[in-house]
């Protein structure tokens, strides 16, 4: 059993805890968060954009608390640390944390200085530690089968694929000092419209082109996208759109449409019990799986590269990377 620290006790913090819980093959022994108190506040008053599970007090106990992660490293015996925090803090904590000779899984995006994340892959590897970064939407079912089906060719060539993502302005946690902080989590850009970004670039590479328009909100100046990539021999449009521009209480949604030779499909997270397949003849509806599926199937991928002493072969440091390069180049072109 593999003894693992987490590191931010906010939305993403409690998603994780929850999942770490639930594997056989981990021993949660700590949790850190420069205010303890945050432990307590969000078992009773969890606050996201979407309801990833919740945590009784009794299965606490014994889970160690510090407000210190060097402190943490010091005096506990643990095996990896999961970083949840917010991204200007990435790199530092992940440098720590590897230094001491933790594998490390990263929430999203690894970073917004690429360089800074180029010396942290190189760390990694030079340690002989797993680095993985959280992109879980590749592990969520709905996704995971459109990949399917644009690999196998089920439904003839991909053709066209919007992929979307909106939520209302953050306002638990910390991001309300982040909205003061203006631009310094990357903004919707970065922060939530990187997972479409992510996911296709997983599935059909870096596009040959890219169109963008962005607009500013309250993080960023690129708290809404429209893009669309363009790939030049296979002729297939992507078009990313999304942001966090409306009001906070504003439903999480998200979903894609594609468009095959044979067949155009859709999902979206307002009804997500299912994935709707249409031709000319008919629509019919395919069970979508639970999207917080993807939160413990990364948990569970992370395990097996710690146990085997491998490298991950998706959600690679190097491919979130490429990701975000690809988020620079929407900037590029705005």
């Amino acid at each position: 059993m593999k003894k693992v620290v987490l590191v931010g006790f906010g939305f993403m913090g409690l998603t994780h805890t929850v999942n770490i819980l639930k594997n056989k093959r981990l021993h949660l022994v700590a949790i850190v968060d420069k205010n303890i108190g945050n432990v307590e506040k969000n078992l009773g008053d969890p606050s996201g954009n979407l309801a990833t599970g919740s945590i009784s007090r009794e299965l606490l106990q014994g889970i160690k608390l510090y407000s210190d992660l060097d402190e943490c490293l010091l005096l506990e015996n643990t095996d990896a640390v999961f970083i949840c925090v917010h991204t200007d803090l990435h790199v530092e904590l992940a440098e720590k944390a590897l230094n001491a000779g933790k594998h490390v899984f990263l929430e999203k995006p690894i970073c917004l200085d690429i360089r800074q994340g180029e010396a942290l892959v190189k760390l990694a590897a030079a340690k002989g530690l797993v680095l993985m970064v959280g992109h879980v939407v590749r592990f969520m079912p709905a996704y995971q089968q459109l990949k399917q089906w644009i690999g196998s060719g089920e439904f003839g060539a991909l053709k066209f694929l919007s992929l979307t993502r909106f939520s209302g302005v953050p306002a638990w946690g910390q991001w309300m000092e982040k909205q003061v902080a203006f631009g310094s989590s990357g903004g919707a850009l970065f922060d939530l419209n990187i997972h479409d970004i992510d996911f296709a670039q997983s599935v059909l590479g870096e596009p040959d082109s890219i169109n963008s328009y962005l607009r500013a909100g309250k993080l960023s100046n690129q708290d809404y996208v429209n893009a669309v990539w363009n790939y030049h021999d296979s002729g297939i449009i992507v078009k990313i759109e999304g942001g966090n521009t409306f009001h906070s209480t504003f439903p999480f949604q998200a979903g894609y449409m594609a468009q095959f030779e044979k067949a155009s499909v859709l999902y979206t997270s307002l009804k997500s019990e299912n994935i709707s397949i249409s031709t000319d003849a008919e629509t019919i509806l395919l069970p979508a799986g639970d999207a917080n599926d993807g939160f413990s199937g990364e948990v569970e991928y992370f395990t097996e590269c710690m146990e085997s002493g491998t490298a991950p072969a998706e959600c690679t440091p190097e491919s979130a990377l490429l990701t975000i390069k690809i988020c620079y180049n929407h900037l590029k072109t705005n």
